[in-house]
């Protein structure tokens, strides 16, 4: 069984692990290698913790329970992350940006995914977000899921990662009741 939660200040390390395990086996030949092999287990524990302490930014994670638990009990197998947008970013594109949503390859296609989404949409509209973005690699093998979730692309750019600009497309929901409804619905 997976749970979906708000992320606790004791998730973090386990929040960092997702994060680097699924970089590394997402985005070999999108990222450059060498960037991929510095990922740090304690550097990204450092800044989820901050995340989750500071409390500007919404973190939900899922977590396996019971029989999807491997030995040693739940862990996190997924999480997501997003925030208002701060006055004066750029570019402003929504009032809520979704900033990470990542999941282990061994519980993708279980609809983890759209809970996660569902959760942090529904505290992004609660904290007075009516429309919603997040920037995604161009390259990602998984943008489409954006799309299904009724991701409009409205804007391309690019983020510089291990010295390489790397393309993306920022994919939006306005009104943020989009994304939620989509969510919602069966794969």
């Amino acid at each position: 069984m997976i749970a979906i939660r708000r992320a606790r200040l004791a998730d973090a390390g386990a929040i960092a692990a997702v994060h680097v395990a699924v970089w590394r086996s997402t985005y070999p030949g999108i990222l450059p290698d060498q960037f991929l092999a510095r990922l740090s287990v304690a550097r990204q524990t450092a800044y989820y913790a901050d995340a989750i302490r500071s409390g500007g930014c919404a973190v939900f994670v899922a977590i396996a329970t019971e029989s999807d638990a491997r030995p040693g009990g739940p862990r996190v197998v997924g999480f997501a992350t997003g925030r208002p947008l701060r006055p004066g970013a750029a570019p402003r594109l929504a009032e809520g940006e979704i900033e990470t949503l990542y999941v282990l390859d061994d519980f993708r296609e279980r609809g983890l995914g759209r809970a996660l989404i569902r959760a942090l949409g529904t505290a992004l509209a609660e904290g007075g977000c009516g429309s919603a973005f997040l920037w995604v690699l161009r390259d990602n093998p998984s943008r489409w899921f954006y799309r299904r979730l009724g991701g409009r692309p409205v804007a391309e750019g690019t983020v510089a990662v291990g010295g390489r600009a790397i393309p993306q497309t920022a994919f939006l929901w306005e009104p943020i009741t989009l994304l939620l409804q989509a969510s919602t619905q069966a794969t």
